[in-house]
């Protein structure tokens, strides 16, 4: 009986590997299947694919800057903050008559110098965790978010900014619908993606994030400034944030001050759904992608079904609980990479 039961266990452990490389892809195939089957006139339509696409733009940037951090063995917590902070300016630069350029560039910028500060305040500051810096900071940014706007909604953004959230790139040339279009938030937020993954796996930079999230302490025997690579993660994690500003701003056409609550959980979530591990040097730019995906397609064909929204949030919570698990065993066996 317990030979059996050691067999059984075995298998199951030889199998993490396995499902660790192929598991998300296998699992986002099930979900699009299921879903098709369950809405075969509706889940697979161009329209409803489109809006899938165009809800997980802004989330996907959350996601990616989040994921960057977690690669180090971090944690950010303020990322939701940052992106109302950077949409709140956005939106008062937009009042303000500034030009097209200005209004697009400040809150890449905001949200850039908002991760900047929770990077210095994590090194120099010499915080024993993350958490309780980007805790910190969470609170800071949504309250300054909230003085410089005052608590109310701002609405009425220039054509450009418009165009980066809702803009449609026509496809009637490939013979399609008119109603078939690309979303060009779509296209940005592949551009980005691409550049991400170029960074984190072309570049010495990129390659030493990867080495402070294995082992920090042997990052600093080679040599690799560890404090200065952090001060870069946090801030491009915020760069990104406000880029998500940015997108969402075109989509919502407003700035309002509840933007982004709760959104870094999600953005934790997708990138362990994805495969990143907490306990740092390991997932990919395109896992992430797949960890958004599948959570975007989860909450929109359950919406289809009219499940409620709390089992939504207890799907997503079973999800992350097992990734998490298979990221312990995955450790224990010693096949992180």
């Amino acid at each position: 009986m317990d030979t059996k039961e050691t067999k059984k266990q075995n298998l199951f452990l030889k199998a993490i590997p396995y499902f660790d490389k192929y598991g998300i892809l296998i699992l986002l195939f099930l979900m699009i299947t299921v879903l098709h089957f369950l809405q075969p006139d509706v889940f697979l339509s161009w329209r409803n694919i489109t809006n899938v696409f165009k809800q997980i733009s802004w989330q996907s940037m959350l996601a990616l800057g989040v994921f960057v951090v977690i690669v180090t063995a971090g944690i950010d917590l303020s990322v939701g903050s940052i992106m109302m902070l950077s949409l709140m300016v956005l939106a008062i630069t937009s009042k303000a008559g500034a030009a097209w350029y200005i209004v697009i560039t400040i809150p890449i910028l905001m949200g850039a110098l908002c991760g900047m500060v929770n990077g210095l305040g994590i090194t120099i500051l010499r915080m024993p965790h993350p958490f309780i810096m980007t805790l910190g900071t969470l609170y800071i940014f949504r309250g300054t978010g909230n003085l410089i706007s005052g608590g109310v909604p701002i609405s009425g953004f220039t054509e450009e900014v418009r165009l980066l959230g809702n803009g449609r790139i026509d496809l009637t040339w490939l013979g399609l619908e008119e109603s078939q279009y690309l979303p060009v938030s779509v296209v940005l937020i592949t551009v980005v993606f691409v550049l991400m993954w170029a960074f984190l796996n072309h570049t010495r930079t990129g390659k030493w994030i990867y080495a402070i999230g294995g082992n920090p302490n042997a990052a600093r025997a080679a040599g690799i400034n560890v404090n200065k690579i952090l001060v870069i993660v946090y801030s491009l994690c915020g760069l990104l944030a406000g880029f998500g500003a940015l997108i969402l701003a075109g989509r919502a056409d407003s700035g309002y001050p509840n933007a982004g609550l709760n959104a870094e959980l999600d953005a934790i979530a997708a990138c362990i759904i994805g495969g990143a591990s907490f306990f740092g040097g390991r997932g990919t730019v395109l896992g992430v992608f797949v960890g958004v995906m599948i959570m975007g397609i989860l909450r929109n064909g359950l919406n289809l079904m009219d499940v409620s929204s709390f089992w939504q949030q207890v799907l997503i919570g079973a999800i992350i609980v097992f990734a998490v698990y298979i990221d312990v065993l995955r450790k224990d066996l010693g096949t992180r990479k």
